[in-house]
Formats: C-alpha cells, sequence, structure tokens
C-alpha cells in the first residue's frame, strides 16, 4: 500500500548507471601481439646466422663482443670462397674487399674454414688478404660447449 516516491537524490533503477572502472584487464590483445612477435623471431633467428653452411672446429676461446657488423670470408668443404653470401674467386677477392671496405686497411676480416679442408686452402686466403692491404685477419671457431655459436679465436 504504500508507494514509495522517488526524490530525485540517488540513482535511477532503470536508468543509466554511473561508469565504474573496469577491475580486470583484458590479456587477449598482448597475448595475440606475444604470439606474433614469438613467429616472427622463430622465423627471422635462422636467417640471422651467416648463410654459407661451414663445419667450424671446437675451441674453448672467449667469444669477442663487437658491435660492428663483421666482414667474413667463409671457405666451405669445397675450397669455395664466399665473402658474406657471394661467391667469389680467389683472383678477384682482394678487389672486392677493398671495394666494400673503401680501402680502410684498419677493417678487421674474419675468415670461417670448413674443418675438413686443407689447412694450407685456409693459410692461401689468409695470404689473399694480407696481399689486399688487410693487417687484422682473424679466424672464426665455435665453442665446444655450444656448437651453433660462432666464436672467434
Amino acid at each position: 500500500m504504500g508507494a514509495s516516491l522517488n526524490t530525485g537524490g540517488g540513482a535511477r533503477r532503470g536508468g543509466r548507471r554511473a561508469a565504474r572502472p573496469m577491475a580486470d584487464i583484458n590479456v587477449t590483445p598482448m597475448v595475440d601481439v606475444m604470439l606474433v612477435l614469438l613467429i616472427i623471431f622463430m622465423v627471422a633467428a635462422p636467417l640471422m646466422t651467416v648463410g654459407v653452411p661451414v663445419d667450424l672446429p671446437k675451441t674453448s676461446a672467449a667469444a669477442l663482443n663487437e658491435r660492428v657488423e663483421p666482414l667474413t670470408i667463409s671457405v666451405n668443404a669445397e675450397g669455395k670462397i664466399y665473402v658474406q653470401e657471394m661467391e667469389v674467386q680467389a683472383n678477384e677477392l682482394g678487389p672486392r674487399l677493398q671495394a666494400i671496405t673503401a680501402n680502410k686497411p684498419d677493417t678487421t676480416i674474419y675468415v670461417r674454414g670448413d674443418k675438413g679442408i686443407n689447412y694450407g686452402r685456409v693459410m692461401e686466403i689468409m695470404g689473399l688478404v694480407a696481399q689486399a692491404g688487410f693487417a687484422k685477419v682473424s679466424l672464426i671457431a665455435e665453442t665446444a660447449g655450444a656448437p651453433t655459436t660462432p666464436k672467434t679465436r
């Protein structure tokens, strides 16, 4: 029998409610972004290694930390020479290195030689690099504990 009158002082029952802050975090977009990044890194990680397949010898030397991208010469199991990932002939190795480094003889050149090739072939390549005027030549090897990470010695 008693009807209550709404005096306007409180919130209306049938009308709009005041917006309250949401207490839950919606993690679905974050998970989606993380999965996309995971896929990108899984695809990109194998591409970050040098493209010439070389079976490097093992060593226990510590890794060098350099911030510049190294200039790498690779000699595969057949004795073919690659500057970065491009195959070159022995007679054009010196001019190619000088063109890449813009005649900066202080550039460090890294030589990756397959462990199955003749040691003389690696020394021949190092001699060609020295004849081109480069004095800083380093050999790359793998550590005994981590076979996939190239280290210098």
